[in-house]
């Protein structure tokens, strides 16, 4: 099968001028946005197992192919995939019903926002979230639609443990090491994916593309992740 993704195209060529200053602004003046009723209700399905102990989160886990996936390589921790597509969601299910998932897994149909507000309220502990290949939002002016650019930057924090993105846009990652950086994260360089597994079917069709892979890894707890 050929793949020929095009890749990541913006007149910005390097950090945003003004990531600093929505980074800093962010994390001094809390984000007064009110969950949804949809989140509230989603969360309440899961709120009483997560809270047993730190988890992994896969941020915008689309099918859940990469859920899946990771729940197989954290097999002491329940692995949580969330997507704001219900059609997505819906591929994962009838694949986890025909094949059987991992007993690790789950899947929620929730906005991402709307979670980590909540879990952030209700002093929830990731052992390790992932976002894998978010997307960029290219253009200048959509600056702080980019999750390190979000004022819910600060409950992404709160979460803790180890975050890990990964991106076919490196300045998306130069940026996000910034901004971890900028929390007082314990922030890795941005570097080269190589030599791993395909953990999602973008990553696999960014590849096959002949994109490069870049990926950034930040510690925002001490939390011990496996």
């Amino acid at each position: 099968m050929q793949h020929n993704t095009s890749p990541v195209s913006s007149s910005q060529m390097g950090v945003h001028p003004r990531l600093r200053e929505g980074v800093l602004r962010h994390l001094e003046k809390p984000f007064r946005r009110v969950p949804s009723e949809a989140g509230r209700r989603a969360f309440a399905r899961v709120e009483e197992r997560l809270a047993a102990a730190p988890f992994v989160l896969d941020a915008g886990c689309g099918t859940g192919a990469g859920t899946f996936a990771l729940a197989l390589a954290h097999p002491q921790r329940l692995v949580l995939g969330i997507d704001k597509s219900a059609a997505r969601l819906s591929v994962g299910q009838r694949v986890a019903a025909r094949t059987g998932a991992p007993a690790n897994s789950m899947l929620l149909h929730c906005e991402l926002v709307d979670f980590w507000q909540l879990a952030a309220a209700a002093n929830l502990s990731c052992a390790r979230q992932y976002l894998l290949y978010p997307n960029p939002w290219p253009k200048p002016q959509h600056l702080q639609r980019r999750w390190h650019a979000h004022p819910v930057l600060p409950s992404i924090l709160a979460l803790g443990g180890t975050i890990e993105l990964r991106t076919n846009w490196r300045v998306y990652a130069g940026e996000f090491a910034i901004a971890m950086d900028l929390a007082g994260a314990n922030v890795g360089a941005e570097e080269p994916v190589r030599g791993q597994p395909h953990l999602t079917p973008f990553e696999r069709k960014f590849a096959l593309s002949g994109h490069a892979l870049w990926r950034c890894c930040a510690i925002a707890t001490q939390c011990t992740a496996d």
